[in-house]
């Protein structure tokens, strides 16, 4: 009896670290202030709500500051994103989760970084968990 709900509980903890999917890469390279994009490159200012179409984005409702990580380099043809996050009333189980969001859905208020890092995109920058 004890060794059935020991590998029951093998089995769920093994089932739940397989929940995480690895999404479609939506840039190649991208530009950080640092090796690790740990470091803070601007703040922005939402212009409008943005709605997290999957679990790479952050939701951001219009007014909120972003902290901006990343600014990914469109490829041709396609979108250009930046990764951050917000602090704020709203979205409180968001807050501190780093996600995408599109460049245009905000304004960028004050820049802290003079030099920046160009470095190619991994499948972990677009890993879902």
């Amino acid at each position: 009896m004890t060794s059935s709900l020991v590998i029951l509980f093998c089995v769920g903890i093994l089932h739940q670290s397989t929940m995480a999917v690895l999404m479609d890469k939506l840039a190649d390279s991208k530009i950080c202030k640092d090796e690790e994009c740990s470091y803070v490159l601007s703040m922005a200012t939402a212009l409008d709500d943005f709605i997290a179409p999957d679990c790479r984005f952050i939701n951001i409702k219009k007014g909120q500051m972003v902290y901006v990580y990343s600014k990914l380099v469109p490829g041709d043809g396609s979108g250009v994103f930046w990764s951050g996050s917000v602090y704020s009333d709203r979205y409180v189980d968001q807050m501190g989760r780093i996600g995408y969001f599109p460049a245009t859905v905000v304004k960028e208020t004050q820049t802290f970084a003079d030099n920046t890092v160009q470095m190619q995109t991994t499948s972990m920058d677009f890993f879902c968990d």
